[in-house]
């Protein structure tokens, strides 16, 4: 495993953050977003979660973020305020070396010392390595919507995944 420095974000971070996302976007179904970002779209949502009580951590290997998690607030009405989702994104190639494990770790840590009760992570279907990250973690497979979305020409499927903290 390389020298990695897990550490909270900072708003300056959004540039990187923004180029890690873009390929997502741009060349995945992972994400269901279609259009390229801005740094400045990624310090608006560092700021909204944050605001929120959220949390987002960082990897960063020689000076260079390749990775970061957050939590974010499940759904907006009162009654859902104890439920939490969690994402989770790496550069291509820092994938299959540990360091979403590192995130997780750090991230859902954290969010235990929160009323936080309940975690949830949306997979876009099929990810294999999406899959294995959340279970290693004990999240279990709650819900699959068929069809929920659609991008690059194909109808998509979204499973949802689950943790009680306590």
């Amino acid at each position: 495993m390389v020298d990695t420095i897990l550490r909270e974000v900072e708003l300056n971070d959004a540039p990187q953050i923004a180029n890690i996302y873009n390929y997502y976007i741009e060349s995945t179904v992972i994400t269901f977003e279609e259009q390229v970002i801005v740094a400045q779209d990624i310090e608006k949502r560092i700021e909204k979660i944050q605001r929120a009580g959220h949390f987002w951590f960082v990897a960063e290997v020689d000076n260079k973020i390749v990775g970061y998690a957050y939590s974010a607030p499940w759904r907006d009405r009162s009654a859902y305020r104890f439920a939490s989702e969690v994402s989770i994104y790496l550069t291509k190639d820092s994938q299959g070396k540990g360091l979403g494990s590192l995130l997780y770790q750090a991230l859902f840590q954290q969010l235990k010392s929160t009323p936080i009760k309940i975690l949830i992570g949306g997979i876009t279907l099929p990810n294999e390595s999406s899959v294995a990250l959340h279970e290693k973690f004990g999240m279990e497979k709650v819900a699959h919507f068929k069809d929920v979305g659609y991008k690059f020409d194909q109808w998509l499927d979204v499973g949802y995944w689950q943790l009680k903290l306590f």
